[in-house]
């Protein structure tokens, strides 16, 4: 088996603008192989978006649905737009040219195949710790419909996922994790501590009440769910690889994304962590985990219970 990596998805868009630099500052943390990757094949629908070199001809953003839209003269110029075949993008080179800006010791893979299905395989044969990609190109009417590229790769992957989203400046100093105690929140912490191992970390759970219930101590609802949230955080605690937390995890009542937002906005965290789901089905993400994933608001790690 080969020494563990970290593979970085690149689509030279400024979607993976920082997926990278930041993979190789963890590359490093970790004392790990970097390997630089780029599928061939066409990215589907939802994520599709040319890449454009120094010196390419700008392809410019023409859809059917767009030029169904335009008007007359402006109609006419984007169905000349859509027949007219883009130049295409030397992958290969890019991708070496990229491995050679981060150092010497890139390993790159120009992969065949789907982008899911290529580069789990990809992670699984290179022995990755971990996955990181850029962000989903938002597609509001698909993205209602199926599951994003993102999203397969997650639930394909075996090792965790991280988004890159912000321009790193360091290793990650502050960690905040929404946190429902489960399993799968407990692997992300997990993975954060030894990615992160000079961050401050911060845990909050959204203390959420049965449908109709208002929040009122003394209320005996309330309490009860007070006293079963304590009783859940003290046996997350208990489980072994977490990190010390800067104090005890928070228990909020509220939503959990009002939560979050506030304590985000709070604390400025430069990585969020999150299980891919609460134990329900292992198979899917839950649905917080997707909101964040499509609109994360700093780096986000992903992952799934050990």
């Amino acid at each position: 088996m080969p020494t563990p990596a970290i593979v970085a998805a690149t689509d030279f868009t400024q979607r993976s603008a920082h997926v990278p630099e930041r993979a190789a500052l963890i590359a490093r943390v970790l004392e790990a192989r970097l390997v630089l990757a780029h599928a061939v094949a066409e990215l589907p629908a939802e994520n599709a978006e040319p890449a454009v070199a120094a010196g390419d001809a700008v392809a410019v953003d023409v859809t059917a649905d767009t030029v169904a839209e335009a008007p007359g003269a402006l109609a006419k110029l984007g169905r000349g737009l859509l027949m007219r075949p883009r130049k295409p993008v030397n992958a290969e080179k890019k991708l070496h040219t990229l491995a050679r800006q981060l150092g010497p010791r890139v390993e790159v893979r120009l992969l065949p195949g789907p982008v899911n299905t290529a580069l789990c395989e990809l992670s699984e044969e290179e022995n990755a710790l971990l996955l990181v990609l850029g962000l989903h190109r938002e597609r509001r009417v698909l993205d209602l419909l199926r599951l994003t590229t993102m999203e397969r790769i997650t639930l394909d992957a075996t090792m965790p996922v991280l988004i890159a989203h912000k321009r790193p400046r360091d290793t990650y100093r502050r960690v905040l994790a929404p946190t429902d105690f489960s399993p799968a929140s407990a692997a992300a912490l997990r993975i954060a501590a030894r990615i992160a191992p000079s961050a401050n970390f911060h845990a909050i759970h959204a203390l959420q009440l049965p449908l109709g219930a208002r929040f009122s101590p003394g209320d005996a609802a309330t309490d009860t769910a007070i006293t079963r949230a304590e009783q859940l955080r003290a046996a997350f605690l208990a489980l072994p690889g977490l990190p010390d937390f800067a104090e005890p995890p928070e228990i909020v009542p509220g939503g959990v994304h009002e939560i979050l937002a506030f304590r985000q906005n709070e604390l400025q965290a430069d990585l969020v962590c999150i299980g891919t789901h609460s134990g329900r089905n292992p198979a899917q993400l839950g649905k917080y985990a997707r909101d964040l994933m499509r609109a994360p608001p700093t780096d986000l790690l992903v992952a799934k219970p050990d």
